[in-house]
């Protein structure tokens, strides 16, 4: 019996590739390490029904611990590791223990951005990322409750949604002059606007957060020169990949530790997969470093076939999802400031499309409501499709028939 494969994550990257190691048919022993209290889970819903009540840890669970029993996957919570010796192929924890290994994979996920200014340590200021995150302020989403979110990203606004719903008096700040800027088109960020505003939620954009004040507890926000009475505050900025790990050990890390189109790192046994890698897409024609459940999951799948050395290439159309409200937001590809942007449907009907173009290729389509673009748009984009600007236009012609 060799040292098997050890895993350093415990997110859904690293569970995948434990899980597609045995489904492959490795026989070697499998060890996931992971900094987390609880057993591989979901992170999507931990800002949605999770956050709002509807769902419980159990429903979280991407195996139960009676499936890692059977499987023979062996876990270790709560274990944090601060080394690699690629030279004695072992890592070493911070309790001093070492776990020697003949294959590693890093799927080290990534943790939240923090915000820099004064007063972020008081009582009522937090982060989502974990389970435990949630669990500490998710029964203080109670009526009338003065919450102010820092971030108009997707974490923030889907956290508006469910406060909202829960009679919370609502303020989200984000720096840049829309929501979601980065990654959708203005439609779509006016669209989202105009719903949140409905729902009663206060939106402030091109708004810097300069500090939190409180006697003892969060009591205020500061914003440029207003301040925002405050009772809990959620920061929702981003995330960093974590390649703390990986640059310690001399791999190669470049926004994400560099990895092959089949997981492989500059290391022959250690490979990466999950939103911490750097990785080649083929159909897109760059380097990514992707923030999705689809891309951790494939790529866990890829790693655990590397592991086997029956490399097979990973390459898809990306695609990401949000829940906010009644609405379904589906994206697929990749866009791109300065891309053409063509709407199908009507935006005041709460169903429409934003096709993004470039030299008339489509690249991506976010979908709000509907979920045949959503599909339908894939194929197309690995294609690399030219479909005719007019019919494009025209909801009533399935993207298919383009």
């Amino acid at each position: 019996m060799t040292n098997g494969t050890v895993i350093v994550g415990t997110g859904q990257a690293g569970a995948q590739t434990a899980i597609s190691l045995r489904q492959s048919g490795y026989k070697e022993p499998v060890t996931l390490v992971g900094m987390e209290p609880q057993i591989p889970y979901e992170r999507p819903p931990l800002s949605k029904k999770f956050l709002d009540g509807k769902i419980g840890i159990e429903q979280l669970l991407m195996r139960s611990p009676a499936f890692y029993a059977d499987k023979d996957i062996t876990i270790r919570p709560n274990t944090w590791v601060n080394l690699v010796d690629r030279k004695a192929k072992l890592i070493q924890c911070t309790n001093n223990q070492t776990i020697a290994y003949n294959k590693l994979v890093l799927a080290t996920g990534s943790r939240a951005r923090e915000i820099n200014c004064p007063g972020v340590k008081l009582p009522g200021v937090h982060y989502l990322r974990t389970i435990n995150d949630v669990e500490g302020f998710r029964d203080k989403l109670v009526p009338g409750l003065r919450l102010v979110i820092v971030g108009g990203g997707f974490i923030g606004l889907e956290v508006a949604a469910v406060a909202a719903k829960r009679d919370c008096t609502v303020t989200v700040l984000e720096m840049m002059p829309l929501l979601l800027q980065r990654v959708v088109a203005p439609e779509i960020s006016e669209f989202y606007a105009d719903v949140h505003r409905a729902e009663g939620v206060d939106i402030l954009t091109s708004t810097n957060v300069t500090a939190f004040e409180g006697n003892k507890k969060l009591e205020r926000v500061v914003c440029d020169s207003k301040k925002i009475e405050a009772d809990l505050v959620i920061i929702g900025i981003g995330i960093l990949p974590n390649v703390e790990l990986a640059e310690q050990a001399n791999l190669e890390v470049d926004n994400g530790i560099v990895v092959d189109e089949c997981a492989r790192t500059s290391d022959p046994n250690i490979f990466a997969a999950g939103e911490c890698t750097n990785h080649p897409n083929s159909i897109l024609g760059e380097r990514l470093r992707l923030e999705s459940v689809p891309n951790a999951l494939a790529q866990g799948k890829t790693a655990a076939l590397a592991v086997l050395d029956r490399p097979e290439p990973y390459a898809e159309v990306p695609w990401f999802w949000s829940d906010q409200y009644d609405i379904k937001l589906q994206m697929t590809g990749l866009s791109k400031p300065g891309d053409q942007v063509i709407i199908r449907g009507n935006v005041s009907d709460r169903r429409f499309s934003a096709c993004y173009l470039r030299s008339g290729v489509l690249v991506a389509c976010h979908s709000v409501n509907a979920a045949r673009d959503f599909l339908q748009s894939k194929k197309l984009i690995a294609s690399h499709a030219k479909p005719d600007q007019a019919l494009l236009a025209d909801s009533s012609i399935a993207l298919k028939d383009i």
